[in-house]
């Protein structure tokens, strides 16, 4: 991975100092929309691991297993207020492209911002 690969969550950032310094542990989010930009940042890159880590564990799937033939190229934040964010993710597939929009909810459980669910639009 290079130092100049940009983050896929879109702030135009170098992904080892954005989303990946989440990923990696080195440090958490500080606000719901860091923690989604990250985890958008985790299923563009199919990190499992992150998702499973920074999902509350009452809404946690058992199988975290993620689409393969699913490419995630846009994110777009329509609002951040709170603990909900509003966004839109853009993908492509075999059947071509795609968005999803959702308004995540978010927690804290242990002093760190937890994915809790979403209603997904349409």
């Amino acid at each position: 991975m290079s130092f100049a690969e940009t983050c896929p969550c879109g702030s135009g950032r170098p992904y080892p100092s954005c989303c990946g310094a989440l990923h990696s542990g080195a440090r958490v989010a500080e606000t719901p929309e860091e923690l989604m930009r990250s985890r958008y940042s985790a299923f563009a890159k199919g990190d499992v691991d992150y998702l499973a880590r920074t999902w509350h564990p009452r809404t946690r799937p058992a199988d975290l297993a993620l689409d393969d033939s699913t490419t995630w190229t846009r994110l777009d934040i329509l609002e951040a207020a709170g603990d909900e964010v509003a966004f839109v993710a853009h993908f492509t597939t075999a059947d071509g492209p795609g968005r999803l929009e959702e308004r995540s909810r978010f927690a804290r459980r242990g002093g760190r911002w937890v994915y809790v669910d979403g209603d997904v639009a349409g």
